[in-house]
C-alpha cells in the first residue's frame, strides 16, 4: 500500500503573525521554517500588494547570506509580480540582485531566486 502525499499552499495570515514571525525569523536562524511557510502563505494568498511586497524586500535584504530565505524571497517577488502585475523599483532591483547572487553562488542565494526573477520579468514585460 502507497501513502500519498499531498501538498497543501499555505494560507496568509493576519498582518501581526507575519511581522512577528517575520521578525523572529531575521533574529533567530531557527524560526526559518516557520517563517518560509508564512512569507510563501503571504505572497500567495494575502491580497494587499504593499504589504507582501514589503516582507518579500525585507527578507531579501535582512537575511544573511546563506539563508534559505533569500532564495523564497525572490521566488516571492513573483509570485507578487505575477498577482499584482506590478513591483516597486526597489523589490525589481532586489529580484535581479538576488538571481544575481544565485547564479554566482548558490550556497549564498538559492535558485529560487532565479526561478522568481524569471517570472518578474515574464509578467511584467521585461524580457
Amino acid at each position: 500500500m502507497h501513502s500519498h502525499l499531498s501538498f497543501e499552499n499555505p494560507t496568509a495570515l493576519p498582518h501581526e503573525v507575519v511581522v512577528e514571525t517575520m521578525e523572529r525569523a531575521l533574529d533567530d536562524r531557527s524560526a526559518e521554517g516557520e517563517a518560509a511557510r508564512v512569507l510563501v502563505g503571504t505572497a500567495l494568498n494575502d491580497d494587499d500588494a504593499e504589504f507582501v511586497e514589503h516582507w518579500c524586500v525585507q527578507i531579501g535584504t535582512r537575511a544573511v547570506p546563506g539563508s534559505p530565505l533569500l532564495g523564497l524571497a525572490g521566488l516571492c517577488l513573483g509570485h507578487a509580480a505575477r498577482r499584482f502585475g506590478r513591483l516597486s523599483d526597489e523589490a525589481l532591483v532586489l529580484a535581479q540582485s538576488l538571481a544575481v547572487r544565485a547564479e554566482a553562488d548558490p550556497t549564498d542565494v538559492d535558485g529560487r531566486a532565479l526561478d522568481g526573477y524569471d517570472d518578474v520579468r515574464s509578467f511584467l514585460g521585461l524580457w
